[in-house]
């Protein structure tokens, strides 16, 4: 079969790579066309744009970016229905990927041409902003692939729109790493992870850094993300005794004994590998952010650690907290003989339990091919609105 996926950032490619992969044990004659990176080319298929094309982050670089975007939006619908593919595979990446959506959906309905299912992997994060985009994935989506257990709750029973827990993908691969590496000798380390994007990095490594340099006796070490070239972070280590290391996170996050993770997966990266963190988040307009999240976004913490506990396992420190005295202060409370970092790492149990065992990619594959070989050819499950 052939398969379009569409993912838009360096997470997407990894987890897109991995499900590839699970794909080709399934099918044999699986054929790949994508937007995506490096991971997933080497699993195979054509590369059709590079996400170091597509990824832009906050309002000003989105806006000076807006006819790059559309015209990228315009071409990969017209290579779609050109390639003709016997399913797409979107891949988190929200803002593109529930365009795409909307134009397959629209043209399934149509009927009077050979449908193009709509599969989503890793389903956006509605629970926390914009619910109402539940609306047109019910419209154009036909199966939902969730990575995080309480999301079946939310679209299950809050908004009667079945969906496919199939485990978590980042679990997946810390499991792997820890068969891998089995025993990792713990160092004094502070691991600064400043995020994945250019303007993460430009708003949070400066502070993460200048707070890390008042721990002496300890190491700095930033992870490079990947996408990002090494020269960028050139300019915000000079005159830092801070180094960074490229493409070696998880050895990195396993030898640590604190970090400075700024939210993402990576916090639950960190988790998982048992370091105790300080979540870090620097926004603009930190008093307006504050007022929003308390009142118009709908959900109760912004790292993916507290939101699989259902509570306050990691400080985070974003908006009006992000403060260098207030890092410090979280800091000083998980290094070792804090006072908060026993309990955290307890959390961390929590978490890794309501995960579970199961290999996301593997069941993920197993249930699309099952889908697209037995099911038979029906509007999405939530049918027209």
């Amino acid at each position: 079969m052939k398969y379009y996926l569409i993912a838009g950032e360096a997470s997407g490619d990894l987890h897109a790579s991995h499900l590839m992969k699970a794909l080709k044990e399934e099918d044999r004659e699986a054929e790949f066309r994508f937007f995506g990176g490096d991971l997933m080319a080497a699993q195979g298929g054509t590369l059709v744009k590079h996400y170091r094309e597509l990824a832009y982050m906050g309002f000003v670089p989105v806006l000076l970016h807006l006819p790059t975007i559309f015209r990228n939006m315009a071409f990969c619908k017209r290579d779609i229905v050109e390639w003709q593919p016997d399913v797409t595979i979107l891949i988190d990446y929200p803002g593109f990927n529930l365009n795409i959506a909307k134009f397959l959906g629209k043209r399934n309905r149509k009927g009077n041409q050979a449908r193009i299912p709509v599969f989503y992997y890793i389903s956006p994060k509605i629970w926390a902003w914009k619910e109402y985009r539940i609306r047109n994935i019910k419209r154009d989506v036909d199966e939902l692939f969730s990575i995080l257990p309480f999301e079946v709750e939310f679209f299950e029973q809050k908004h009667h729109f079945p969906i496919h827990y199939v485990g978590n993908p980042t679990a997946d691969e810390v499991r792997l790493f820890r068969q891998e590496n089995p025993s990792p000798q713990r160092q004094d380390i502070i691991a600064l992870l400043a995020g994945s994007r250019r303007q993460e990095i430009k708003d949070n490594l400066p502070a993460m850094l200048r707070v890390a340099e008042g721990f002496d006796g300890y190491r700095l070490v930033v992870a490079g993300a990947p996408g990002i070239e090494p020269e960028y972070y050139d300019t915000f280590l000079q005159g830092h005794r801070a180094e960074v290391v490229h493409d070696q996170t998880y050895s990195l996050l396993s030898q640590a004994t604190a970090a400075l993770v700024t939210s993402g997966t990576a916090t639950l990266e960190t988790a998982l590998l048992g370091v105790p963190q300080v979540v870090c988040y620097k926004t603009p307009v930190p008093r307006l952010i504050r007022f929003a999240f308390n009142h118009v976004i709908k959900c109760k913490y912004i790292s993916l650690v507290n939101l699989i506990a259902g509570r306050e396992v990691v400080k985070e420190l974003f908006a009006d907290r992000f403060t260098e005295s207030n890092i410090r202060q979280e800091l000083q409370d998980v290094l070792p003989g804090g006072k908060g970092r026993e309990a955290m790492l307890n959390g961390y149990k929590e978490v890794e339990k309501a995960l579970g065992d199961t290999s996301a990619p593997a069941n993920a594959a197993r249930i699309m091919n099952g889908l697209l070989r037995g099911a038979p050819s029906n509007p999405p499950k939530g049918g027209k609105i």
